[in-house]
């Protein structure tokens, strides 16, 4: 019915880039608002960023000033620029939308299957 569809994670030394990118596709009515979480071993899965179909974000603070957030409304689409990567970034981020689809007025939250990101020496 909804699929998300992620793509850019890999690995990556200290202090390098990647770019995720997840684009939502099927019988989806409004986006409301697209994100990235992210999960590390023994720890829960955490916020990482969130765009809204307006284009207000918001970031958790210790990534603030190196990842970025943006969203192509057109593609239904969510991009998450990471720059200056830290080993502590190494998770496996997962895509989120909140969205209504068909005829339901009520938004449901879906998720992608998730992306490797390791950082490492």
């Amino acid at each position: 019915q909804v699929q998300l569809v992620e793509s850019g994670g890999g690995l990556v030394q200290p202090g390098g880039s990647l770019r995720l990118s997840c684009a939502a596709s099927g019988n989806i009515v409004t986006i409301y608002r697209m994100g990235w979480y992210r999960q590390a071993p023994g720890k829960q899965r955490e916020l990482v960023a969130a765009i809204t179909s307006g284009g207000s974000t918001n970031q958790k603070d210790s990534v603030k000033g190196r990842f970025t957030i943006s969203r192509d409304n057109a593609k239904n689409t969510v991009y998450l620029q990471m720059n200056s990567l830290k080993v502590e970034d190494t998770a496996v981020y997962y895509c989120n939308a909140r969205l209504s689809v068909g005829s339901s007025l009520i938004p449901n939250d879906y998720w992608g299957q998730g992306t490797q990101v390791t950082v490492s020496s």
